[in-house]
């Protein structure tokens, strides 16, 4: 009787366990992941030249895969099964296909490229090469350059505007923008712009782009119409990274040497506020409704939720050390964040403002995209 009793408990409390676990996976599944699905980070590893896949359904790293050394300019290919990067010491974009977790392509690219942008249709992909002082578009589909072009001196960023027409690139050598022909790559004109420029946000309506200085209070804002610079507003503290509300109006700056972040009005051209955060507030992530940045604070180790429409700061979200990059799933159920120093993936839950999880990727991680297919 004992025996048989004991034989039915057991039963019973692991038919309870696997019911619970499916309860579990079903929490932790993305609501809008039908099965068959798959949704994943891929984040560059700087130390080791690897790119880790992370499965986001069950939250654990899946592949690691050598990509070649420095990894820098992760991006999902907007249209393919692709995830595209650049190896800044060995001079090559580099091409992964998500359903093989296999790099499919090496493109030589010119001498230390940081960053890489796609045209707004996904046919080309545009690479500026630090120490060439060149820029080349490369065809997504044939994976061949077919155009080329000359920027200024020791360029970091090559950025699409929305229309696809223009190719700017920030050059940190010689401190201008150059605007190209994205067709061509012809040299449209040369802007000078704030010393050592950096990051560059161009506005929905493709009229303006705004371009941070890395070592000076100022940001730079030009005039896409007539290709010349407007004003270098005086920011108050050195700009670090930027993003734009999604109407265009204001651009929201995070800068470490003022702890906070600042609002611009991008028809003013004038600063329109500022917010206390932290104690290094670096990379901003949008959610995707749109209404709510968050921003990483590497000097504290958090992510800090900020609400747009009332400048809210919300309470800080704890993650791993260092946390840099982060990008929203598609439907934003999460919020994956690149924790550089701790060499993990945070995983936030932003309904509930808390940490789901830490994933263990490659060392010293920097970028990151998310792809689902």
């Amino acid at each position: 009787m004992i025996s048989r009793l004991n034989y039915r408990l057991v039963f019973i409390a692991a038919l309870l366990a696997a019911l619970g676990t499916v309860e579990v996976a079903r929490e932790l599944r993305p609501s809008f992941l039908r099965p068959g699905l798959h949704l994943f980070a891929y984040v560059g590893n700087t130390a080791d030249g690897t790119l880790t896949a992370v499965d986001l359904v069950k939250l654990a790293p899946a592949a690691t895969i050598p990509v070649g050394p420095e990894p820098s300019g992760v991006h999902a290919h907007p249209t393919r099964k692709e995830i595209w990067g650049v190896s800044s010491a060995g001079g090559y974009a580099w091409v992964l296909d998500v359903t093989t977790n296999q790099v499919v392509a090496h493109i030589p690219v010119g001498t230390a490229p940081f960053a890489l942008d796609f045209s707004p249709d996904g046919v080309r992909a545009y690479v500026a090469a630090s120490g060439s002082g060149t820029v080349v578009a490369i065809d997504c589909a044939t994976r061949q350059v077919v155009a080329r072009g000359k920027a200024g001196r020791h360029p970091g960023i090559a950025r699409v505007s929305p229309d696809g027409k223009l190719v700017l690139v920030s050059n940190r050598g010689d401190a201008t923008l150059s605007v190209l022909d994205a067709r061509t790559l012809a040299t449209s004109n040369v802007v000078p712009v704030a010393p050592d420029p950096e990051q560059i946000a161009v506005l929905p309506d493709g009229l303006k782009a705004f371009v941070t200085s890395a070592t000076h209070n100022e940001i730079s804002v030009v005039d896409l119409v007539r290709k010349a610079l407007l004003t270098n507003l005086d920011l108050g503290g050195t700009p670090g990274d930027l993003v734009l509300k999604p109407d265009g109006g204001e651009l929201y700056v995070s800068s470490s040497a003022t702890h906070g972040m600042l609002v611009v009005n991008t028809q003013t051209n004038e600063a329109g506020g500022f917010l206390l955060l932290g104690m290094s507030p670096g990379r901003i992530t949008l959610n995707t409704d749109g209404d709510t940045l968050y921003v990483s604070d590497s000097g504290t180790d958090h992510v800090v939720p900020v609400a747009i429409a009332t400048r809210q700061v919300s309470t800080a979200i704890p993650v791993g050390q260092r946390p840099g990059a982060g990008q929203f799933t598609p439907m934003g159920d999460m919020l994956v964040v690149v924790d550089s120093v701790s060499s993990d993936l945070a995983v936030i839950r932003p309904k509930t403002a808390s940490l789901l999880t830490l994933i263990p990727v490659g060392s010293r991680p920097r970028d990151l995209a998310i792809k689902m297919y």
